[in-house]
């Protein structure tokens, strides 16, 4: 439901703040005072173009912005939430339009796109007027209202849940099947990598080890001479430093004698000797162990290289490698039994294109028969609104389809059906069936969207529906039925109407009046809520003119008194 408009700058608006309420909501005003421009706001505000000229003259930008009271679970609420708007129970809408012609949309505080705007809108508020409707006249909405109207929403929300697993089964065989076209090529290039990789049989941390043998290979000499030169300095050779700490040792012993508190000092003399000694012995084996081999240095370089190579396709690490070829050897399993998978997802296919396929097909056979019945409703609303000659087509035709999408009996299949659905009307007698895009008169148009507005009152996802000037170009009997047709929309829909006409305003629930007027050498429209007493003086203006008489005042009374 709207809650309220604010609208700053828009033509002859300077500002405004109109607070509606559920129900009928009448907009009545002298011709000339700027009723539209109310629409034209809300238009902005729900998307529509952005035209310099909306803003006022001396006026930087023009601002409108809607406060819409959202019912949980709504669909504009699950389109906010799946865009990651955060939303509560109120939305507001905000749209900025510059006087150069640029503009911008927020929604609860977020910018957005225009487009975004009014994919969000379609879902909120439906303008008709003689020159506009934001959902009924876009045929791609049509297909709801028609499942609305036959109670098919459940059989239609089974088949987008049948579609959708068919769609995951292809999505699946495509993969499968592009999988086995290259099946043969990609089995050859993963047996060559595990081939290459098994050859060499690397170990994990094998590059470190085989760099630390490499370099005591190419300089065993220089180790060898190293470390026997120290163990001989240690251990082995005249004056070793062993022998040193020895006697060294053996004189503080003898000074322990007579005073205890070098004993300690002494026995770390020794502790010394007996470590440098295991050193030296160690340094001796590694001496005798180190082996200048240019065989093995051949032999650990050829390795190395090998291993660098692979290192450099899948490592760093020989971690990574080792981790790469249980990969591949798990890829070739997988590969080896894409054969059968194609197949299973082949039959699994089938299966499910039989189950949609035959879920489609009946969703279609009731949308047929709904189709009729809506027309025909369709027809006696049209009647009642004056149209009585017109004729009315629901088209339900096959979904085009073509290239790879899925077809059932040569139409497309998606989530809503085979079915593309349309509502045509032809105005008069004779004529052709025409979408009601492409109805020339507006008047019709706007009795045409009434009728099929009163019939799906209680369908569809729009919360708030809004009529400028449907009224045109008619007027007693007829005038009061379309009246009691707004009205009758009112039970289920918010309704905002736009009328010049007496019987239709005294029906609303509320009652606003645009005023023109002058200061300060400017024009300014303004919008105000009437009260009973006000009411009265209003209906009776649009009853006898200018002048209002008492007559005048007893009629409009009189039409207020038969609401409800």
């Amino acid at each position: 439901m709207l809650a309220q408009l604010t609208v700053r700058n828009v033509v002859l608006i300077e500002r405004l703040v109109l607070d509606l309420g559920p129900g009928f909501n009448a907009v009545t005003g002298e011709t000339g005072a700027g009723k539209s421009m109310v629409v034209d706001a809300l238009s902005l505000a729900l998307g529509g173009r952005a035209r310099p000229d909306l803003v006022r003259g001396g006026a930087g930008e023009a601002e409108v912005e809607a406060l819409f009271e959202l019912a949980p679970g709504s669909r504009a609420a699950a389109k906010l939430e799946a865009a990651g708007i955060p939303l509560e129970r109120e939305l507001v809408v905000r749209r900025v339009v510059q006087a150069e012609g640029r503009s911008r949309a927020y929604v609860n505080g977020r910018l957005c796109t225009a487009a975004q705007l009014a994919d969000i809108a379609a879902d909120l508020c439906d303008i008709a007027s003689q020159h506009e409707s934001v959902s009924l006249t876009d045929p791609s909405t049509h297909v709801e209202y028609l499942d609305a109207f036959g109670k098919l929403e459940a059989e239609r929300a089974r088949l987008a849940e049948l579609v959708d697993a068919l769609a995951e089964v292809a999505r699946e065989l495509e993969q499968a099947a592009a999988q086995e076209r290259g099946r043969a090529e990609r089995e050859d290039f993963l047996r060559w990598q595990l081939r290459e990789i098994d050859e060499l049989d690397p170990r994990d941390g094998e590059e470190t080890e085989l760099e630390h043998e490499r370099a005591r290979l190419r300089h065993a000499e220089k180790l060898q001479a190293a470390t026997r030169r120290a163990a001989e300095r240690l251990y082995e050779g005249e004056s070793a430093i062993c022998d040193e700490l020895a006697r060294l040792g053996a004189e503080l012993d003898q000074a322990a004698g007579i005073d205890g508190s070098l004993a300690p000092l002494a026995r770390a003399v020794e502790s010394s000797r007996a470590e440098l000694s295991d050193v030296a012995r160690a340094l001796s084996r590694y001496a005798e162990g180190v082996e200048a081999s240019p065989e093995r240095l051949a032999e650990v370089e050829d390795r190395s290289f090998r291993l660098q190579k692979l290192l450099r396709k899948h490592g760093p690490a020989t971690s990574d490698l080792l981790s790469h070829r249980a990969a591949v050897a798990r890829e070739l399993a997988s590969l080896a039994s894409a054969s059968d998978r194609v197949a299973e997802l082949e039959a699994e296919k089938a299966r499910r294109v039989a189950e949609a396929g035959a879920a489609a097909r009946t969703l279609s056979r009731k949308r047929r028969d709904a189709a009729e019945r809506l027309a025909d409703a369709i027809g006696r609303e049209l009647g009642q609104l004056g149209m009585g000659r017109a004729r009315v087509v629901v088209d339900v035709s096959p979904s085009a389809g073509a290239g790879d999408t899925l077809l059932v009996d040569g139409a497309r299949l998606s989530r809503t059906g085979i079915d593309r659905v349309e509502f045509l009307i032809a105005p008069n007698r004779g004529e052709e069936p025409r979408p009601l895009r492409r109805i020339a008169s507006g008047g019709e148009l706007s009795r045409a969207l009434l009728a099929l507005k009163r019939v799906l009152a209680e369908k569809g996802p729009v919360g708030t529906f809004v009529f400028d000037e449907v009224d045109a170009g008619v007027g007693g009997a007829i005038a009061e039925v379309i009246g009691r047709s707004i009205a009758d929309i009112a039970r289920h829909r918010q309704v905002v109407c736009i009328t010049h006409l007496p019987q239709i305003a005294a029906l609303a629930d509320a009652h606003f009046v645009v005023d023109k007027h002058e200061a300060r050498g400017r024009t300014s429209t303004s919008v105000r809520r009437l009260g009973s007493p006000e009411r009265v003086e209003e209906i009776a203006r649009m009853l006898g003119g200018i002048k209002v008489g008492d007559a005048a005042r007893k009629a409009a009374a009189e039409l207020l008194s038969q609401r409800g």
